[in-house]
């Protein structure tokens, strides 16, 4: 399995992911949020792409992340049984912290007719086990079965992009992409972005 962002995330430090996971939460502004035994921290993009991550007092993560342009965007399947299958082969104690809980913006839930259970969304899910990271089985039985593009179709590519795993992390260059984003009118508002961005990595550093 070769995927330059999966490999830039396999090779950072846990205590460097959880890091630039809260840096770009807080830049997102995006309320953290305390669920049995873990911290929950995301991004999204508003336009209904986004990457969840619950990092367990353990040492281990659970990322969840979706692409609603996407193949692997479930939401309009109202398949339950499809969506828990993406969840297969990760440890049911970090599957409790998206199953039976409250929707948010990043992770809508979706519910079981027969049970009234239900469970988030999302179109990748990986977690990491205190030494490695994981593809859920489910989630790469599915890619094989269809022939689908993994990283690629669950969003994974583009909701990690944010991050910068393997690249330079630094307010400058979260002002240079906004700037490349279009975000400023022009110089004097960037600069003026800066004190506050570099106050963000200041609590986080």
């Amino acid at each position: 399995m070769s995927n330059a962002m999966w490999d830039a995330l396999a090779a950072t430090p846990l205590p460097e992911v959880r890091r630039r996971a809260a840096i770009v939460d807080e830049l997102a502004e995006v309320e953290p949020v305390t669920v049995t035994g873990a911290r929950r921290l995301a991004w999204n993009d508003g336009g209904g792409q986004s990457a969840v991550w619950y990092f367990a007092e353990d040492g281990r993560v659970l990322l969840l992340t979706f692409d609603h342009e996407s193949a692997l965007n479930l939401y309009a399947e109202e398949d339950f049984a499809l969506q828990e299958s993406f969840y297969e082969g990760v440890p049911e104690s970090l599957v409790t912290m998206v199953r039976d809980r409250p929707e948010n913006y990043e992770s809508l839930n979706l519910t079981d007719s027969a049970t009234g259970r239900t469970i988030h969304y999302a179109g990748g899910v990986f977690w990491y086990d205190g030494t490695r990271w994981h593809v859920s089985d489910g989630l790469a039985e599915y890619c094989r079965r269809e022939d689908a593009d993994l990283f690629g179709e669950s969003g994974f590519d583009y909701c990690l992009d944010v991050y910068r795993f393997g690249q330079d992390f630094t307010p400058e260059t979260v002002v240079a992409i906004r700037d490349e984003d279009g975000s400023y009118e022009d110089e004097n508002e960037m600069e003026a972005d800066l004190p506050g961005v570099c106050e963000v990595f200041t609590r986080h550093g």
